[in-house]
């Protein structure tokens, strides 16, 4: 990608309706880009450095990071607002096509809910067990991970309380959550270099099912990489994996199998996220400093991968002779 940002690249996000994309930095920034032309549009900054976005149309998103504001911005006017606050960093950002309706989650332990429509957009505040590390929508439901491996799905038309609690089925801190398309239940990657599949119907969640990922085996040992991000495909509900270790899988969830693995990068992945139609996939690859600060540093950048169809499609299972 041409124009990247200067620092550590936090979130990738494409718009429902086009091929523009949003990137979120520690560099305070957040770029809008064409990925068809691979050509940077317009930025604005924050006052710290920003964690996640989203869009709430073609040329509105929304934003938030360490300076705790939830900041809506109109590259169309360049109009900027800041709609509210949290009392800690702003975590994840997830806007409601359904409902209209914009989700906060923060490191203060509670998930926001606004309404931009009204004069007061703030609808409710509502408490976590812990800090919202990762966050995913589904239709109307919202699926919570934060730390204690709390994992808490809500319904924004009735966020009187959790419609589900459940503590993750990996033992280790969760890093991303990602709903599948289908409405069926989500994917979770943790630190342990594991991704396990559950589902939303208690009586499916027999069904549900974990697997390790993103290792290297050097002599006797097995090297372990943290699943920093998960994207679901649009059509065929696959999904891809990023890891601390610069690679990215693509899965069949459904067979349990791996169709590929792209060409790695030049550091980790710390995002993923495919376009509307899953002919782009987005990969930012930046250093997560899970080794630490190091003395050389690698270019952050987000690599558009133009997707083929025999990389995300199931393959039709073996009928047995």
């Amino acid at each position: 990608m041409r124009s990247p940002p200067t620092d550590g690249i936090s979130s990738v996000a494409f718009s429902a309706k086009s091929n523009k994309m949003l990137v979120t930095s520690w560099d305070a920034t957040v770029q809008l880009h064409n990925a068809d032309e691979n050509r940077l549009l317009a930025k604005y900054e924050h006052k710290a450095p920003v964690l996640d976005c989203c869009f709430l149309d073609d040329t509105r998103t929304f934003s938030g990071g360490l300076d705790c504001g939830v900041k809506m911005f109109d590259f169309q006017s360049s109009n900027e607002d800041v709609i509210g606050c949290h009392e800690k960093a702003v975590r994840c950002l997830e806007f409601s096509p359904e409902t209209g309706l914009l989700v906060s989650g923060s490191w203060d332990q509670t998930l926001k809910v606004w309404d931009i429509r009204q004069k007061e957009p703030l609808v409710c505040t509502e408490k976590q067990p812990g800090k919202v590390f990762t966050m995913s929508l589904s239709g109307t439901r919202v699926v919570v991970g934060t730390s204690g491996n709390h994992v808490l799905v809500w319904d924004l038309r009735s966020m009187d309380r959790p419609i589900q609690k459940r503590m993750s089925s990996l033992k280790h801190m969760t890093r991303v959550i990602r709903c599948s398309p289908d409405g069926q239940g989500y994917a979770l990657g943790s630190v342990e270099g594991r991704v396990a599949v559950e589902y939303f119907d208690p009586s499916q969640q027999k069904k549900k099912y974990a697997f390790k990922c993103h290792r290297k085996n050097e002599g006797d040992s097995t090297i372990i990489y943290p699943v920093n991000a998960l994207a679901f495909h649009p059509k065929f509900g696959t999904f891809a994996s990023g890891g601390c270790d610069g690679t990215v899988c693509i899965w069949d969830g459904a067979n349990k199998k791996r169709l590929c693995q792209l060409a790695k990068h030049p550091v980790g992945i710390s995002a993923l996220v495919f376009n509307r139609d899953g002919t782009i996939l987005a990969a930012a690859s930046s250093y997560t400093f899970e080794e630490g600060e190091k003395e050389e540093k690698v270019a952050d950048n987000v690599y558009i991968h133009f997707v083929q169809e025999s990389q995300v499609k199931p393959k039709p299972k073996k009928k047995s002779s």
